[in-house]
């Protein structure tokens, strides 16, 4: 490792340290109910709501993922992607939070997803808990493996020491620091690591431009490459065993392949997600206050058109610069790292890339503990153990979180993953599972329970099958599987509830109280 490296990983190891320290700071509060450790006790404020939904939610897939994207296909597909993302977010933000913030204390002061949803719908033989819990296990696990590809990926490119070694260390840092501090850690570092993040993307932003020689010398460059800066068109690398072709030092494209209405649909069907993650819904039933939930909206939205427009344009000026410097579409998810690297000194670098690190952990954190919740209050409480006692669950949700992060590991052992494709499946999962469901629990009193859990399986079984069976096929049928399976998940649940009798009088009671919420000063 020589002297510059060196450097690097002193600045990292400082941000690991400041992690670190939060968690343990957090510690003795955490463990002193599952409350606190699940959700804080609800006692968030606007900022480390903001900025932690957003960090949690854009993972090192804001930083290599998307920006990889950019340099593999040009614009079109990243900034659509980008476009129903910054929506889905305001929107997310505009409707939900307020009332599955006051819905969530309403409903028995529900603490995770799944106990909402139970408790929405009165349910005693808890099946939309064991459902949801069971949804949330799965896809939370390939989530968490993205997060340990990312990190696998980050310290690979950076130090060369062999990707499975520096995946599974990443993945025990994590493990060990969501272990100690829960949901409050997780939260007050997310705040930190947004931060990061955003200053990260500026400063590579600001020297790639620099380096290329201004926008416009970005864009005329960037023209030269069929489809590469177009709307509605997308570049197509010539690619043999997966490797895009050089000749005369420069990458080959082939002609620019359409990108129309039905794909532009498509891709902006990202933005369904947000309704069904339940790492941003935890955020908002853990705010404070529901007043400061416009000043969080403003908060968010601004982070996300900035972060976001970043890493897509980091990407088109990434290929500008180093046009053959990443060859297979996996390596392209490094041209962040690359840049990084290359423009500046590296104890700064070092910084930049603890952004990386930051988005990965942020996420990460939250996908572990709300898999394991799911596991030890949902699964084993709700349904097998109704005796266990709070320090009990505790225990056990600690113990669910090592088990869960092995099985994530496990998936993340090819080191050609790509962070990508991995991110977009289990985003489907999440949208169409919980999305639907979400929505019509919050604002339509006539839903039932056999709506519910029709919905939901109908939404997160379709996503497996479109994606596996249905999408292969191409032509229309190759969109992403999120859209249809989001569409068939809310007609089910309309037409089950209207099947079926209408919810209790004490059930629509619950809903009105909600919809009235009025906070206790």
């Amino acid at each position: 490792m020589d002297g510059s490296n060196v450097q690097i990983l002193v600045a990292m190891v400082l941000y690991i340290a400041a992690v670190i320290s939060i968690g343990l700071k957090y510690a003795k509060k955490a463990g002193e109910s599952s409350d606190n450790y699940l959700i804080g006790g609800r006692s968030l404020g606007p900022w480390v709501t903001a900025m932690g939904a957003e960090a949690s939610d854009m993972s090192g897939w804001l930083l290599m993922g998307l920006p990889g994207v950019a340099y593999w296909f040009g614009l079109s597909d990243a900034i659509w992607t980008a476009i129903g993302l910054l929506i889905g977010t305001y929107l997310n933000w505009l409707f939900v939070a307020k009332r599955i913030r006051s819905y969530s204390v309403v409903a028995n002061n529900a603490i995770t997803i799944p106990d909402f949803l139970s408790n929405r719908f009165r349910e005693d033989k808890k099946v939309i808990m064991t459902i949801a819990a069971l949804f949330i296990l799965i896809f939370f696990s390939v989530y968490a493996a993205s997060c340990f590809v990312t990190m696998g990926k980050l310290f690979n490119t950076l130090f060369g020491i062999k990707y499975s070694y520096m995946m599974i260390g990443g993945a025990i840092f994590v493990i060990a620091y969501t272990f100690i501090g829960g949901f409050l850690a997780e939260s007050a570092s997310d705040f930190m690591q947004g931060i990061i993040m955003f200053i990260a993307l500026i400063a590579v932003l600001v020297g790639g431009v620099s380096a290329a020689g201004g926008i416009s010398a970005v864009i005329e460059n960037a023209k030269e490459i069929p489809g590469f800066i177009e709307f509605f068109g997308i570049a197509q690398p010539t690619v043999v065993d997966g490797v895009q072709q050089v000749v005369n030092g420069k990458p080959v494209f082939g002609e620019p392949g359409k990108y129309g209405f039905i794909t532009i649909i498509s891709t902006l069907s990202w933005g369904l997600g947000y309704f069904g993650m339940p790492q941003v819904l935890l955020k908002f039933m853990a705010i404070r206050s529901i007043k400061e939930i416009s000043l969080a909206r403003r908060i968010a939205t601004v982070w996300c058109i900035i972060s976001l427009g970043a890493a897509v344009s980091i990407g088109i000026i990434g290929r500008i610069i180093f046009p053959t410097g990443l060859l297979t579409q996996s390596a392209s998810e490094s041209v962040f790292v690359l840049m990084a690297t290359h423009f500046f000194i590296p104890i700064f670098a070092g910084v930049v890339m603890a952004g990386i690190l930051a988005a990965t952990i942020s996420s990460a954190d939250s996908y572990l503990l709300i898999a394991a919740s799911a596991f030890s209050k949902n699964i084993y409480y709700g349904i097998f153990n109704k005796e266990a006692n709070d320090s009990q669950l505790l225990s056990l949700t600690r113990v669910a979180l090592i088990v869960i992060s092995i099985i994530a590991m496990i998936i993340a052992f090819d080191e050609n993953s790509v962070i990508f494709k991995v991110v977009s499946f289990a985003w489907a999962g999440f949208g169409a599972t919980f999305g639907p469901i979400m929505l019509f629990s919050l604002f339509w009193k006539r839903v039932t329970k056999e709506g519910a859990i029709a919905g939901m399986v109908a939404g997160g079984s379709m996503v497996f099958i479109w994606k596996l069976l249905i999408k292969p096929m191409g032509g229309v049928f190759g969109i992403y599987e999120l859209l249809p399976s989001f569409l068939l998940s809310c007609i089910v649940i309309y037409i089950v509830s209207l099947m079926t009798a209408e919810p209790s009088d004490e059930i629509q009671k619950e809903f009105e109280m909600a919809k009235n919420y009025k906070e206790v000063k």
